[in-house]
């Protein structure tokens, strides 16, 4: 599954807005030059965060946009779904299934699970966990508990 423009861009215009803001607006313009985005592209991205209530927006002479909580309440996934970013690594566009004549694919459910792990996966890092770069590595420690997990199993059934 590849996460489109729209999601990516929404996720570094966020990360950048919660590291520049210390407590006061940040202009798009900002963010623009800072992440290398269209500033028409991301008033459209923060017309719909506006709406989500993701940010909230600043009028007038020093105004932009400041997060609406904090970014330790605020998870990727909700930035991605508030830009109708879809999570789908299937390749069905309606209820019916992915094949022509309506029936799902046999790999359907395959890519379906993938799509809630991805989603679960998002929904369990915040915002702050990107600033602060605490991402890095914790999908490794997952693998390497399943890797001594599957080797204690190894183990135990040679062992009988």
């Amino acid at each position: 599954m590849k996460l489109s423009t729209k999601g990516r861009y929404a996720v570094m215009a966020m990360a950048d807005l919660a590291a520049a803001s210390g407590g006061g607006p940040v202009t798009l313009a900002e963010i623009a030059s800072r992440q290398s985005i269209s500033l028409s592209y991301l008033e459209q991205l923060f017309a719909k965060l506006r709406r989500a209530d993701v940010v909230t927006s600043v009028r007038g002479p020093g105004g932009g946009y400041r997060l609406s909580r904090q970014a330790d309440e605020i998870r990727i996934s909700d930035i991605i779904t508030a830009v109708d970013e879809p999570l789908r690594a299937t390749r069905c566009s309606n209820a019916k299934g992915c094949l022509a004549d309506g029936r799902r694919c046999v790999t359907h459910d395959l890519w379906d699970e993938l799509s809630r792990h991805i989603f679960l996966f998002l929904s369990s890092v915040t915002l702050e966990d990107v600033t602060q770069r605490r991402v890095q590595g914790s999908a490794s420690g997952a693998s390497g508990r399943l890797d001594r997990a599957v080797g204690l199993l190894m183990n135990h059934e040679a062992a009988e």
